[in-house]
């Protein structure tokens, strides 16, 4: 009944209107429940015109941020099949999927671009370096793909997988062909519309920008009968590649509900956390539960055992809040302000820092999607755990789906298929003697073996590496060059470190360490927080908590960026604190590493984020 729906939740659905579609952007801070209200307003449009949706053969597309929050939307409702709720890539597939022979036209005209690119470079570069070598594989590797892209009949693409084989579409390229497809095919435009006349997008603001801007461009020409609802909050934008300005400078009538209410987190945490995004969107509590903040401040002048520190903070937090579950540390989140840091504890800082250290790749590497990162999760590490395992079964599985050995025109061109699976067991047991005596191999020792084995298919990005191992006819270079390949410079670096650090990377991204990401957390609450900072450890280039808390005075670049409206450090260090605050449910305690504790002190005391009293020197 459209009474048990809040004031927010009916604006939102008057523009949800069949015969008269409005557009909205809601605005939703940290525990304001936007998606409560995304699933009300959905349940209340289902009472009263899903019937006239079906007739139609329509539905409602919601887009959300994980494959979990997929599931929890299409539980609360009842997976009814006039939703259709997924990820921004599944969607985007969806859309494009039966757009074999454009697919196929898009491929062309990209890899003749990125072919003629290649050729630039060759004219331009040296002749017997490593560069040269690499350059002379991925041409070879693009022309291949040229020739043989009139043989494929079908593209396929796993949004939850790795995408390898000659039809298999990378999760880069579904977004950027969903991109330009939405914005230059006006038949594309009408198909979406027509389908779909409502789309949703949650965490709207860590939507591809240019995905997007296909999206407003479209709902600008089709308006009369297309709604398109954002719900997000810039301030929780994690990623580079969304929006800048994303709810700032929405088309004119455009509604604007707002849910400002926080009712996550206890009073003196929103009064922190309200502090921090400092602007006009400060969220009043829905509690009167008062909770518990500190800063503790520590000296990383001084020969410090960090984990010794942080258990001695538990347990004074403990006493502080009257939680007892704060001293075992075991109920504690430890949230990590920057990647690095967490690589770096987490164990796998020699796998994460040279792909981190591409910027334009980084979204890729902390959701598992980088090209070459998803090889080793969804391949080798399941192969490696199936056959520790000895899990025959699994081990099948896999080797049928991932192995050409196994590729059903293998088996058809043999004449005694059982020898070629006795033939692929073999290899298996050829690779994993790798892991011989509890060895723990590098990640180019895997490659190569695989490579010489035949028993995967290697990606496209690991294959100049994997085959200028097998030769030696070029030099290395001692100078920095433009003829270098930062993306090969880079995986060259990550190759060297142990299959460990994979496992340990992979944990990461799936929220199973103990430290936790900014993309595992959004969304999510503890009762008990602790936010570790620690500029030094973390050796990052994209934030500073120096920074923002006054030690360290901003860089002329940051300066600069902000006289253009640009992204600063400054002001990416505080959407990611304000993220990882806001996650308290009960108590928070912020531990600040700092050569500088002084003036950390004083600037958190004169911008009023926290009293005398709360801040305790280490």
């Amino acid at each position: 009944m459209t009474d048990e729906l809040s004031m927010v939740d009916k604006e939102i659905y008057s523009c949800l209107n069949l015969d008269a579609p409005n557009s909205f952007f809601l605005f939703a801070g940290a525990g304001s429940g936007k998606t409560r209200s995304l699933v009300t307003v959905l349940q209340k449009f289902r009472d009263e015109n899903i019937q006239r949706l079906r007739m139609n053969g329509q539905k409602v597309a919601i887009i959300t941020y994980t494959n979990a929050a997929c599931d929890e939307i299409k539980r609360r409702l009842e997976f009814d099949s006039a939703f259709v709720v997924s990820t921004i890539h599944s969607f985007s597939w969806e859309l494009i999927r039966t757009f074999q022979d454009d697919i196929k036209e898009w491929i062309r005209t990209d890899t003749q671009t990125e072919l003629g690119d290649l050729f630039e470079q060759k004219k331009n570069g040296r002749e017997g370096t490593k560069a040269a070598f690499d350059r002379e594989i991925k041409i070879a590797a693009k022309q291949k793909k040229l020739s043989s892209l009139d043989k494929i009949k079908l593209f396929t693409y796993n949004p939850n997988g790795s995408n390898s084989g000659s039809g298999s579409l990378s999760h880069t390229e579904v977004i950027e062909i969903a991109s330009n497809f939405l914005d230059c095919q006006p038949l594309m435009q009408k198909i979406l519309i027509r389908k779909y006349p409502i789309l949703l997008i949650d965490e709207s603001q860590d939507t591809k920008k240019e995905l997007i801007e296909a999206f407003f461009k479209i709902q600008s020409i089709h308006f009369d009968k297309f709604s398109l609802g954002l719900f997000g909050d810039t301030m929780q934008r994690i990623y580079t590649d969304g929006k800048l300005d994303l709810g700032y400078s929405l088309p004119k009538g455009w509604a604007k509900p707002v849910k400002n209410v926080n009712h996550r987190c206890p009073k003196r945490v929103i009064t922190l956390i309200n502090k921090i995004r400092e602007d006009q969107h400060q969220m009043p509590a829905d509690t009167n539960e008062d909770g518990v903040v500190r800063l503790f401040v520590v000296n990383s002048n001084l020969e410090i055992n960090k984990t010794e520190i942080e258990k001695k903070i538990a347990s004074q937090m403990a006493e502080i809040s009257i939680d007892v579950q704060w001293e075992s540390f075991n109920d504690v989140k430890v949230l990590i302000l920057e990647h690095l840091m967490a690589a770096r504890r987490g164990g796998f800082l020699d796998f994460f820092q040279p792909l981190y250290s591409m910027n334009k790749e980084s979204t890729g590497l902390l959701d598992g999607t980088m090209s070459g990162v998803s090889f080793f999760i969804q391949q080798i590490i399941p192969l490696v755990n199936a056959k520790r395992s000895n899990d025959e079964f699994d081990l099948a599985k896999l080797l049928k789906k991932y192995s050409p050995l196994l590729s059903r025109d293998k088996l058809q061109e043999c004449e005694k298929p059982i020898e070629q699976i006795k033939k692929t067991g073999d290899t298996i047991d050829d690779l994993f003697s790798l892991w011989g005596k509890d060895s723990d191999p590098a990640l180019i020792e895997i490659l190569k073996k695989i490579y010489q084995l035949g028993l995967l298919i290697i990606p496209d990005v690991l294959l100049p590496i994997v085959q200028r191992t097998q030769e030696e006819s070029f030099t290395e270079e001692t100078s920095e060059t433009e003829d270098r390949d930062a993306v090969i410079d880079a995986w060259d670096l990550t190759l060297q470190c142990p299959f460990s650090q994979v496992i340990a990377y992979a944990d990461y991204i799936s929220n199973n360490s103990r430290f936790g990401t900014h993309q595992g957390v959004k969304g999510l609450e503890f009762p008990r927080v602790m936010v570790i900072l620690d500029d030094e450890e973390a050796r990052g280039f994209l934030f500073s908590y120096e920074k923002l808390l006054g030690a360290t005075p901003p860089t002329q670049k940051d300066i600069n960026n902000a006289t253009e409206g640009k992204d600063t450090s400054i002001d990416r260090t505080r959407r990611l604190f304000y993220v990882t605050c806001s996650r308290a449910e009960k108590s928070l305690a912020i531990v600040a590493y700092t050569k500088n504790p002084a003036k950390i002190k004083e600037y958190a005391v004169i911008q009023g984020w926290f009293a005398e009293e709360e801040i305790i020197d280490m």
